[in-house]
């Protein structure tokens, strides 16, 4: 498996608030990057076995299924994310930092089509796209919470 990870620190606003907002699945079009709306959120999310289905822009990833299989309130949320190309573990933890929170993001993934250059091809190209979408999620969602430019 390949990791891919992000973080930021949200200032002024606490590790809670910024949970509550990371679990809204109503509000992730506002912030997660390529998803274009939510098809499906299973009632009890965040909890362990609930899932969410929601679908990316066109020449993006398609379907995705996210399936909670770990919640620690106010601390983490754990995921196995499937989509056509993918399948990963996703830990989301939030951290009280000096008067904000830190968020972080580790995607542990692999492609699903493999190939002679599968490893070159995730090491050149898809683990910097997949950081970079991860960074573009938590920026998105630092914008969301400050109502402005991160």
């Amino acid at each position: 498996m390949s990791r891919a990870s992000a973080s930021v620190t949200i200032g002024g606003v606490g590790p809670g608030a910024v949970e509550a907002a990371w679990c809204d699945t109503a509000r992730w079009p506002e912030f997660v990057d390529g998803l274009a709306r939510v098809l499906a959120a299973g009632p009890t999310y965040p909890e362990a076995g609930s899932s969410v289905e929601w679908e990316s822009f066109p020449a993006g990833r398609g379907k995705v299924l996210e399936t909670v299989t770990g919640y620690e309130p106010g601390r983490l949320v754990a995921s196995r994310v499937e989509d056509e190309s993918t399948t990963a573990r996703q830990l989301v933890s939030f951290e009280d930092s000096q008067g904000g929170t830190a968020v972080t993001i580790e995607l542990d993934y692999e492609l699903r089509q493999r190939g002679p250059f599968t490893a070159l091809t995730d090491l050149l190209f898809v683990r910097r796209a997949q950081s970079d979408s991860l960074r573009r999620t938590l920026l998105g969602l630092e914008q969301m919470l400050s109502g402005g430019a991160p």
